[in-house]
């Protein structure tokens, strides 16, 4: 199934925020829209876009920051996060924006969504798996209805890496288990669309990755 997907790097923590479009579709998704919202709405105008929803994968202030200018612009695209994220939208200190001496904060959020959900928004149906551990509260949205599998990681499992832990919040064991339950179980060529850094593959993850990979598995 083709399908539009734009990618819109920050420039101070480089997040990704990711644009998904059906073709002949006007509507489309946002997720975790960052730093940089005036790229994001320059690509939505450009491309005559308005996103049906703006997906937050967490609620750290580097993947919620560009929620108010977006919310501002489409009000009535709805901003989802998952149930245990959702007061980091609100508050800079449990965003963390607080400690970087420049507070930034969000709309509250208009759907919180939790474990099997399913998130049907501009063609896209989206499923929600909750996996802690870099935050309490983070989801992933994963697109089964498609081959290869997508999904929508945020900051819990990167090319090589995985999201940090030692924010508040944080357990590297809760992280592990969740990614090899929620996403080692996925098929091989599942496309991981992380938080931070360039795409990667279930498969290849599984195989290489130092933290939750085969030779992590070894040293265990």
């Amino acid at each position: 199934m083709s399908f539009i997907l734009e990618t819109i790097t920050s420039t101070l923590f480089g997040e990704n925020c990711y644009v998904l479009a059906m073709p002949e579709r006007t509507d489309c998704l946002v997720v975790d829209p960052g730093l940089e919202p005036g790229r994001i709405l320059a690509f939505l105008e450009e491309r005559r876009l308005a996103p049906a929803a703006i997906l937050n994968t967490h609620g750290h202030c580097d993947h919620i920051a560009g929620n108010g200018a977006l919310k501002q612009r489409f009000p009535e695209a709805p901003i989802v996060i998952g149930h245990g994220d959702a007061i980091k939208l609100t508050d800079a200190h449990e965003n963390l924006s607080a400690d970087f001496g420049v507070p930034i904060v969000s709309p509250a959020a208009d759907r919180l969504v939790a474990e099997d959900e399913r998130v049907d928004y501009a063609g896209f149906s989206l499923r929600v798996r909750e996996i802690p551990g870099h935050s309490i509260g983070h989801v992933v949205f994963v697109w089964d209805a498609v081959s290869p599998v997508v999904v929508l990681g945020g900051d819990v499992l990167f090319a090589g890496s995985v999201g940090r832990t030692d924010l508040r919040g944080g357990s590297f064991k809760q992280l592990a288990a969740g990614i090899r339950e929620k996403l080692f179980t996925l098929p091989d060529d599942t496309r991981v669309l992380p938080g931070h850094g360039p795409a990667t593959t279930v498969g290849r993850e599984k195989k290489y990755n130092p933290f939750v990979g085969e030779a992590a598995r070894h040293r265990e």
